[in-house]
């Protein structure tokens, strides 16, 4: 599965998108994975109770997974996967 990365992300990541092969079919799955593959990811998404950081975001299909299932959330192989850090503006 291909997730989109951005902002500082990409930089953890080493690009644009990663190629995730997930040990289930739930966002956290996928979410478990990518940070067993770049373990500095833990710091920047989750919680130490393994919930999403505030104003973390995850999208599948251009839907935020709050509105769906969150983190139990079923995605498959040809699903659109998306992550968001928290981003300041202003």
């Amino acid at each position: 599965m291909l997730v989109k990365v951005f902002a500082n992300l990409r930089q953890i990541c080493g690009g644009v998108t990663v190629d995730v092969q997930p040990d289930g079919n739930q966002v956290m799955d996928v979410l478990d994975k990518m940070v067993e593959m770049f373990p500095d990811l833990q710091d920047e998404i989750f919680t130490p109770e393994k919930e999403l950081l505030p104003f973390v975001h995850v999208y599948v299909n251009g839907r935020n997974i709050i509105h769906l299932d969150d983190l139990q959330t079923e995605v498959s192989e040809d699903d659109q996967f998306a992550l968001f850090p928290p981003v300041a503006g202003g």
